[in-house]
């Protein structure tokens, strides 16, 4: 499996390469196995962040399945190991997130964005994922950055 490939033999890992193909791939069992190991390995406070990452990788293809799996799979498999599960705001977040996805609650979501944003924005990325996921699950329109700025050029000029 080319994800196992790329986690095993890269001296420096890359978990956003290796969660990439994970997520396109069957098997989030393995996919656990490798973010517990990682944890054992990441600096601080990069476990959630590579979990968060995770989670919303499989979201943003429409896969609330893998996403609750992985979710439990982690925390299953963290007992056996010497590994502590996180606990922060970020994955406070992706509890309350997978919880939100599984009905029609889209004022639910964009409030859960709101009051988790100081630790959504520790990476940058999470906001545009956030974006894809609000679109497959709730069919909210992601706004085009240049349509964004010449729309508001051309609202002020006819003004």
């Amino acid at each position: 499996m080319l994800a196992e490939y790329i986690y095993s033999e890269t001296p420096e890992v890359e978990m956003t390469r290796v969660s990439y193909h994970f997520v396109r791939g069957k098997h989030p069992r393995k996919f656990a196995s490798t973010l517990i190991n990682f944890m054992g390995k990441c600096y601080l406070g990069e476990d959630d962040i590579a979990i968060a990452r995770s989670v919303f990788m499989y979201l943003s293809l429409g896969n609330l399945r893998d996403a609750n799996y992985l979710m439990d799979e982690l925390k299953k498999q963290v007992k056996g190991k010497e590994v502590d599960f996180p606990k922060s705001d970020l994955i406070q977040f992706i509890n309350y997130l997978l919880q939100t996805l599984q009905r029609d609650a889209l004022p639910l979501f964009n409030m859960l964005r709101q009051t988790y944003k100081s630790s959504i924005d520790r990476e940058p990325v999470f906001n545009e994922l956030l974006d894809v996921i609000g679109e497959k699950f709730y069919g909210v329109q992601r706004r085009n950055l240049l349509q964004g700025i010449f729309g508001d050029m051309f609202q002020e000029d006819g003004r």
